[in-house]
């Protein structure tokens, strides 16, 4: 078996259990900080940060072994562009609540019959290819310029293991042991202090299970179907980038070459279409008014130009990317979060003055 098609077939498979472990669960990481910023309810943000915790053991697991050459990955590059990563985190993190949904949340809303999801998804990709290779890309690049080279201070990776093995002159499986090791495990006490979250089966799961996947995408890529004839550095989950590039390839389907994020995307919506049909949950669903779809287009073209900005989305960047512990990942990460916190809160200020404005 050639390693192309062992990289599309663990990418269908694995973007296939993703897919379906979100619909079943329900997890979305804008639902997650609108429900702790409405209803101040932390489950689904706990199960967030327990699959991030769970991605840096497994991610980090397969580097030591010598598995995957995880240090190899663009995430840990020694040049952080922060001014990319902040910016397009915000940008996304605001969109992504504009548009009812993170990404991961749109590809499996898809599945399952949103018709407006759809719509997000064609825009989302569509701006995230501009982004990355047409219209918009002299403005993405033209933030890139502002970053820091950690290389010139000795530093050959921007994980935070190797900035503390060369601060501190560890070496290096000591400096992950200590750094990885101590931020997944507080993490994960963080998590499991909270009663609901404990008595939450359905959160629980879909820490656990995303994290895992996170760790198979990255032994997929950089063990299973890796080519010693053509090496390339090896990568995990990510959805705004293969949004783009899926839109391309079911256009361009006799001429072009599928990609593991491709498939990931393509098996997430069969996944969740399974799991739709099989729990009786598939609807068609479609915009209220004009209002409606105007707001999720824009949320989505912010997805699309922030998240392609930021290096990736609250999977690309939240899961995958701070699984590496790389500045950049955490700082995009950040700013996810802080975008979505803005925009939750400035929704629920219009409502307020809606609701005023009403007379209620």
């Amino acid at each position: 078996m050639s390693s192309t098609l062992i990289l599309v077939l663990s990418g269908l498979v694995i973007g296939a259990l993703f897919g379906a472990v979100v619909q079943r669960t329900n997890f979305c990481s804008m639902g997650a900080i609108s429900d702790a910023v409405a209803l101040g309810d932390t489950k689904r943000l706990r199960a967030w940060l327990l699959a991030i915790a769970v991605a840096i053991i497994g991610t980090y697991a397969l580097l030591l072994s010598g598995v995957v050459a995880v240090d190899q990955s663009f995430y840990l590059a020694p040049r952080v562009a922060w001014a990319a990563m902040l910016l397009g985190g915000l940008l996304f993190g605001f969109g992504m609540v504009l548009a009812g949904g993170c990404a991961s949340r749109t590809v499996v809303r898809v599945g399952a019959g949103s018709l407006k999801s759809f719509i997000v998804f064609i825009v989302m990709g569509l701006v995230g290819y501009m982004t990355a290779r047409g219209l918009l890309y002299y403005v993405r690049t033209s933030v890139e310029v502002a970053g820091t080279d950690l290389s010139k201070v000795g530093l050959p990776s921007q994980g935070l293991p190797s900035v503390a093995a060369g601060l501190f002159g560890l070496g290096a499986e000591t400096a992950i042991g200590v750094v990885a090791g101590l931020l997944a495990a507080a993490v994960i006490v963080w998590c499991v202090s909270d009663r609901a979250f404990r008595g939450s089966a359905r959160d629980l799961a879909a820490g656990l299970a995303l994290g895992a996947l996170v760790t198979a995408g990255w032994a997929a890529t950089g063990w299973l179907a890796a080519d010693e004839f053509e090496p390339v550095p090896p990568a995990s989950l990510t959805l705004i980038g293969p949004a783009g590039e899926t839109l391309q390839y079911l256009m361009t389907f006799t001429g072009a070459k599928i990609s593991f994020g491709v498939s990931v995307v393509l098996g997430m919506l069969a996944g969740s279409f399974a799991a739709a049909v099989a729990s009786r949950t598939f609807r068609i669903e479609m915009f209220a008014d004009r209002g409606d779809m105007l707001r999720h287009m824009g949320g989505a073209a912010l997805m699309g130009f922030g998240g392609v900005m930021a290096a990736g989305c609250t999977v690309g960047q939240g899961l995958t990317g701070v699984a590496t512990l790389g500045i950049g990942s955490l700082l995009a990460f950040g700013g996810i979060v802080a975008g979505a916190i803005l925009s939750v809160k400035l929704l629920m200020w219009r409502m307020e003055r809606a609701a005023l404005d009403r007379g209620i």
